[in-house]
């Protein structure tokens, strides 16, 4: 006989959802699609988030909900979604009793380059993470225009950062409402990966968002990334449209009368280069003339005066984060990026200045030793695309914070390759090493996870994934117990620029100073830029 499904009576209304096996075979409780905000359609689209209605009856939710409107990055030719997409996952593994102790919950926000993605079981399922006593909540938010078109223009109240405020109302829903699921509301880890982690990032840094968690893990992304930064949209939206030299209320009014296909194809007539030396044509701003701004000043300010969360943080990259450029890049682009599109943009310079050139210069002689770009310099590109794109912003944020933060911070490299890799088992690419996106495959249970054997290197290394990332949660410290014979090392927090972190692999092993030549490449690099300088060369 089979047990009635699990429903849920929270502020909105009460839920019906259903039942799911974890790998331990274990049942699990899983609530599919639940809104967590008014849906953005009508005179809300580009808005921000207004918070949810309730409902008459029992909402079914034993299905998910609609990812915001996308390409299906694995189908190219495939579109998918619709603007009606604020809607949030719980899996927890039983509902709670009265006297029950509520469990640290796990907020996970996807990645996807601000232009795909959602919160999906294709992607996130749950089985792995809730055999860990966990509540996980995975979200969808607005993506590309739709999340991130922001005007000059007060009267029209579109500042910019949709999707960065969509997460805060889903936080906003967690705080109100999981403790029906036997989520702590007290104890809220949010992480996430490259967008994914570069919003947890920008989550501790908004005021918008202080409060609303508790812990912060940011996998292969953080807010000084310089892929992060955009720029307001309306010029370029505007020529984009054919609508040249128009102004913010008339960019608007066209776009209003688009359907969500229409506003997608203008999306994808922007340039979206993902070269570090340039901003992105949409993504995160600061925010002027906002009621509530989710962003008022410039984030790697921020780091270095630090304002931000004080929480416990987790932060870490792989090998190979520059593999990222192979999923993003345009078929048009080249296989290997100008030389001078590799320096951050907020290092200052103007890409077609002579002071550029000559940074330019020093970064070829130094990742490729003179020689020409070619297919046995593959694994330079990748270095020099993962050192640009992520390390560099990383270790800044890893300086600041142990300056500035009692809190701890545990700083990670991965370099553990198994069928799990992710990303790895996507790509046509014969780099040695790990990729970007590849640690998402011992977090989480996704199309490409082969079967698990009890004893494999595949089980061994997801266990020891998952104690770590569930111990954080719980504890605010990966290595709680003096000794676990599953991890056997402790996993030490960064205490001074002498970087201590956890090497990744299929041992667990407690290391100092990740790539210390490449990241003191990178410092001499800011610190001679002109925008090093006027921070005096601090890091």
């Amino acid at each position: 006989m089979s047990k009635p499904a699990p429903v849920v009576t929270i502020s909105q209304g009460t839920l019906r959802g259903s039942s799911g096996v974890d790998i331990r075979r274990n049942t699990f409780c899983k609530f599919l699609g639940i809104p967590y905000a008014k849906p953005p359609l009508g005179s809300l689209r580009f808005k921000a988030p207004l918070p949810p209605e309730r409902w008459v009856g029992v909402l079914d939710a034993t299905k998910e909900g609609d990812p915001c409107y996308q390409r299906d990055f694995l189908r190219n030719k495939a579109i998918t979604g619709s603007e009606n997409c604020l809607v949030l996952n719980v899996y927890t593994k039983k509902l709670p009793k009265p006297g029950d102790d509520l469990r640290p919950v796990l907020f996970w926000i996807h990645g996807g380059g601000y232009v795909f993605g959602s919160g999906s079981q294709i992607m996130y399922g749950p089985d792995f993470l809730v055999t860990e006593n966990v509540v996980l909540v995975t979200i969808n938010y607005r993506l590309g225009l739709l999340g991130f078109l922001s005007f000059e223009d007060p009267s029209l109240d579109i500042p910019g950062n949709a999707a960065l405020k969509d997460q805060v109302m889903a936080l906003k829903w967690v705080q109100k409402n999981i403790s029906k699921f036997g989520g702590d509301p007290n104890n809220v880890t949010i992480f996430g990966e490259s967008a994914g982690g570069a919003f947890v990032h920008l989550l501790m840094l908004s005021p918008m968002s202080r409060g609303l968690f508790h812990k912060a893990i940011a996998q292969s992304g953080c807010a000084l990334n310089p892929w992060v930064r955009g720029v307001r949209g309306c010029h370029v939206v505007a020529e984009a449209m054919g609508l040249h030299e128009a102004d913010d209320r008339t960019v608007y009014n066209a776009l209003m009368q688009k359907t969500a296909q229409g506003i997608f194809e203008i999306q994808e007539k922007i340039r979206d280069r993902l070269l570090a030396s340039e901003l992105k044509p949409f993504g995160v701003v600061i925010e002027k003339n906002s009621r509530e701004a989710f962003l008022e000043k410039e984030p790697l300010a921020m780091v270095l005066a630090g304002d931000f969360a004080r929480v416990p943080l987790m932060m870490g990259y792989t090998v190979n984060e520059g593999t990222a450029y192979e999923l993003f890049k345009k078929p048009e682009l080249p296989e290997m990026p100008p030389i001078e599109s590799t320096i951050p943009w907020y290092f200052g310079y103007d890409n077609d200045s002579p002071e550029a050139q000559v940074v330019a210069d020093k970064i070829k002689d130094f990742y490729f030793e003179g020689k020409e770009y070619s297919k046995k310099t593959q694994s330079e590109k990748f270095t020099l695309l993962t050192d640009a794109h992520f390390l560099h912003g990383l270790y800044v944020t890893v300086i600041s914070h142990i300056n500035h933060a009692k809190s701890p911070l545990y700083l990670y490299k991965l370099v553990l390759e198994t069928k799990l890799n992710f990303f790895k088992n996507l790509l046509d690419i014969k780099v040695p090493g790990p990729y970007h996106c590849d640690e998402i495959g011992y977090l989480f249970k996704n199309f490409t996870t082969p079967v698990i054997r009890t004893g494999s290197v595949e089980d061994i290394s997801l266990r020891k994934f998952l104690r770590l990332w569930s111990n954080f949660a719980k504890f605010g410290n990966p290595t709680p117990e003096e000794y676990d014979p599953l991890l056997q090392s402790e996993w030490k927090p960064v205490t001074d620029t002498n970087l201590d972190f956890l090497y990744i692999g299929k041992t667990l092993t407690q290391m100092s100073n990740p790539d210390s030549e490449r990241i003191s490449f990178w410092k001499q690099l800011f610190s001679d830029s002109p925008a090093g300088k006027i921070a005096n060369g601090s890091l």
